[in-house]
């Protein structure tokens, strides 16, 4: 009887284990970083976590979540920038949006977080320019861009 137990609990932490090992490696995180703006004028660092990557027809994450500090290291009324282009799937389509950050206190680095759903590509610019309500199109087009994550 007590051999039946002992395997019995066995089995049971077994199918845990095998449980949990089966969650946690749907889920990984990285660093990324530190990336800085040209002149070393603002730069940004954090983690990426994706959830459930599925490789059925287009190649995406369930979801991405993005965190980290941007941190404005100029000393004039520039901000720094994390301007983040996600890129994700819609149907057949795979369009993209940017998120930013912006941090204008110097040398305070700003905390951010966001998450997105159906992820395909998650790429960043840091940027140091005005104080705005949006990026510029230089920070937006010009240079290139660095990829923290692309689904395969």
């Amino acid at each position: 009887m007590a051999i039946i137990r002992t395997l019995a609990g066995l089995t049971l932490a077994a199918t845990a284990t095998l449980a949990l090992t089966a969650q946690t490696a749907h889920a990984a995180s990285a660093s990324w970083g530190p990336y800085h703006a040209p002149g070393h004028a603002a730069r940004a660092a954090g983690t990426l976590t994706v959830r459930g990557e599925d490789h059925a027809d287009l190649p995406t994450a369930d979801s991405v979540r993005v965190s980290g500090k941007v941190q404005d290291d100029t000393r004039g009324a520039a901000c720094g920038w994390a301007v983040f282009r996600v890129t994700y799937r819609s149907g057949n389509e795979l369009p993209h949006r940017e998120h930013w950050a912006r941090d204008c206190s110097y040398r305070t680095p700003k905390r951010f977080s966001f998450t997105f759903s159906d992820v395909y590509q998650v790429e960043l610019k840091v940027c140091a320019e005005r104080k705005a309500a949006k990026p510029s199109l230089n920070c937006l087009y010009a240079g290139t861009w660095k990829t923290l994550y692309l689904s395969k």
